[in-house]
């Protein structure tokens, strides 16, 4: 399997946490990155965080990744060989910042470690992943439960809508957003990534 590539995200994809934040709904894919750096495996470990930037907030997601490039009529079967689940990590109040001055959402999004995800497991099509709920607890306890047909844009629109604007061939991956639920991070916090009852992966957060 080819390294990952490209770390795309979406934000605001689904309606509810749109809201919970006070924010608009989009009318087409908020698209963001996150440099490869920000990638780090929930396999149990310890994930260093910062903890000298203001509040740090957990955002679980449901993850494609790519197997060559999209051309136009190609089904998200077509493209999508695998999927996981990943937390994104966000400084938000740093993002909060470079909103109100209109700047690009980097320093928030994607520092070292701010891209969580489990292993790959074979993306079976996008009906069967459906028929599963992802979730997340922390500390043991559900704090954000979700499914991709809730998503305002579906799969097969984010992979042409980056693959137009943005590009996208093998290893790329793509964070498709967050439901509601999201919330501040504490020092010593356990996150574990759910799909439907399976667990996929863990990780402890140490903040420093």
């Amino acid at each position: 399997m080819k390294p990952v590539q490209n770390i795309y995200c979406v934000g605001r994809n689904y309606v509810k946490h749109a809201k919970e934040l006070n924010n608009e709904i989009p009318s087409s894919p908020l698209m963001f990155s996150k440099p490869t750096h920000a990638l780090a495996e929930a396999n149990g470990g310890e994930i260093v965080l910062p903890g000298d930037r203001g509040s740090v907030h957990y955002e679980a997601e449901f993850v494609i990744r790519l197997r060559q490039p999209y051309e136009e009529g190609m089904s998200v079967e077509d493209v999508v060989d695998s999927m996981a689940l990943g937390i994104d990590f966000t400084l938000r109040d740093v993002q909060d910042q470079l909103r109100k001055k209109g700047q690009p959402w980097l320093l928030s999004k994607g520092f070292p470690n701010s891209a969580v995800i489990t292993p790959f497991l074979p993306f079976d099509g996008e009906a069967a992943c459906q028929n599963q709920d992802f979730s997340l607890l922390r500390n043991e306890e559900r704090v954000q439960i979700g499914n991709i047909r809730d998503m305002i844009f579906d799969l097969h629109t984010l992979i042409a809508y980056t693959a137009t604007h943005l590009g996208a061939g093998e290893g790329d991956i793509i964070f498709t957003g967050t439901p509601e639920g999201v919330g501040p991070v504490a020092h010593g916090d356990h996150y574990t990534l759910l799909c439907g009852t399976n667990p996929l992966g863990n990780c402890t957060i140490k903040l420093q």
